[in-house]
């Protein structure tokens, strides 16, 4: 589904990737992890042409090349991104900003993904629909991004560090959600640096350093080689 090969990448002069490698199959969710700086967002950003750009190696998309591509037209292709800053708009109320995306869904068939589902899946949005966005806590203010990705009808999601910043018990609603889309089939890449997070939700791991790509494997395979946490990781227990 998405494949990112050899993958160099910059922003502007400086190089943040070297040769990262990661693929990710129709209705697998993947995680990327690794310490603070390791290169994980950059990873994610290569994927939709988000302030970086690739010098290297190819990223593609059921066989469709990305990065040539402006990153709303990368959108179009299917694919929903979550950055880390939630990029919510702040002067608009929660009803507002979900009516900002246009719609992607396949011409001639019904979108999944509607206002109704949406509230379903994150009912403090339904509840919260006439509040401005910007007074919404960190929580509400995640959901409302995911939620606002999830009305373009993406086939893959992409979720950067999806809870940085959130108290535990909003982290661990998060993970339910996480986990509820997952039982849909829902197709996701998701970077993160909380191991019970990655222990309840991924297919594969991948494992992050200074750019460049260490391990690939399932979680068993991860947790049978407790030097690769050693050497690699910095993260949240």
């Amino acid at each position: 589904m998405l494949t990112l090969e050899n993958v160099y990448a910059a922003y502007g002069h400086s190089e943040a990737l070297h040769g990262i490698n990661i693929h990710i199959d129709e209705g697998e969710v993947v995680c990327v992890i690794g310490r603070n700086g390791a290169g994980k967002t950059s990873a994610m950003r290569c994927v939709v042409q988000d302030l970086i750009k690739v010098t290297k190696g190819t990223v593609t998309y059921r066989g469709e090349t990305l990065q040539r591509l402006e990153p709303h037209m990368v959108i179009r292709k299917g694919i929903g991104y979550v950055p880390e800053d939630r990029r919510v708009f702040a002067s608009l109320t929660v009803a507002e900003n979900l009516r900002v995306p246009p719609s992607f869904h396949d011409k001639g068939t019904d979108p999944f993904w509607t206002l109704k589902r949406v509230f379903e899946l994150f009912p403090q949005l339904d509840q919260f629909k006439s509040r401005l966005a910007g007074n919404l806590s960190g929580g509400q203010q995640q959901m409302l991004s995911i939620a606002r990705s999830l009305l373009n009808n993406p086939h893959l999601l992409l979720l950067d560090e999806p809870h940085e910043g959130l108290a535990p018990v909003v982290a661990q609603e998060m993970v339910a959600s996480i986990l509820q889309l997952k039982s849909m089939g829902v197709s996701m890449l998701i970077s993160e640096q909380h191991l019970h997070t990655v222990h309840e939700c991924a297919d594969r791991i991948y494992v992050i350093d200074r750019g460049m790509t260490v391990f690939e494997g399932t979680m068993a395979e991860f947790d049978a080689d407790p030097e690769i946490a050693r050497r690699y990781l910095m993260v949240v227990q």
